[in-house]
């Protein structure tokens, strides 16, 4: 469950439109069943008394980073068109196995990984929908890439789906790293030692750093630095963040 103190640290920005908070790696944007403070939708409305909360786009459960609420619905559905545009900027940062020396452009389609045991699992396949991602490596080191990503598509699991055909796949994804069965495992046993050792991270190491609001028409830049757990492994091995 969230508290009050916790949302109030990630909060990044509040004023008569919008709201906009860093949520860190473990937690869920969509209201639940198990009340308001279970979610980050839920939790926003609690903590800022809004009568409604509107999500502009969800980061998944293990993405870290920013994350924008409308307070009003005009403001939310301009947003929300705007995000269906490509009008609204978003630029991730990733930690990467390997080390990716060049920036490269994955122009690859995603559709649904059929031959995966986890089924929500996406994956560079023929007759996909069009997925094109851009990794820009920022620094290598030790085994280890830390990459900028920018996505010029929306496609679920995109930047994950996308490191791992490249053969870079995100450090702590229990999914699209070393074996999808690692995601089984975790749902049946939680974070283990074994999984630690496999995974190094409890969770994959992405987080949208930077919402650039411009291109649809409002002033506002929003960014938001690296969670601790992600900034510690970089200093250890070596990535300058």
């Amino acid at each position: 469950m969230i508290t009050p103190a916790e949302m109030a640290a990630w909060v990044v920005h509040d004023d008569e439109r919008l709201f906009v908070v860093n949520k860190p790696g473990d937690v869920v944007c969509h209201p639940s069943k198990a009340g308001p403070w279970s979610s980050l939708s839920g939790a926003v409305r609690e903590f800022a008394k809004l009568a409604s909360a509107h999500l502009i786009f969800r980061l998944d459960r293990e993405t870290s980073g920013l994350v924008v609420f409308a307070k009003e619905a005009k403001m939310a559905s301009r947003l929300q068109r705007a995000v269906q545009q490509r009008r609204v900027s978003k630029a991730y940062l990733a930690v990467m196995t390997g080390e990716l020396r060049d920036p490269v452009t994955v122009d690859q389609p995603l559709g649904d990984d059929v031959g995966s045991p986890v089924f929500v699992k996406s994956a560079v396949c023929e007759g996909g929908q069009k997925a094109v991602s851009h990794f820009t490596p920022l620094a290598s080191s030790s085994g280890f890439t830390l990459a900028r990503v920018v996505t010029e598509t929306g496609r679920k699991h995109q930047i994950r789906a996308h490191a791992q055909w490249l053969g870079h796949s995100l450090v702590g994804d229990k999914i699209y790293g070393p074996d999808a069965r690692l995601y089984l495992d975790f749902i049946d046993h939680g974070w283990t030692p074994a999984l630690a050792a496999k995974l190094l991270l409890p969770h994959q190491a992405l987080h949208c750093a930077e919402i650039d609001l411009r291109p649809a028409g409002l002033p506002d830049v929003f960014r938001a630095e690296l969670p601790a757990d992600m900034r510690e492994f970089c200093t250890s091995h070596g990535l300058n963040c």
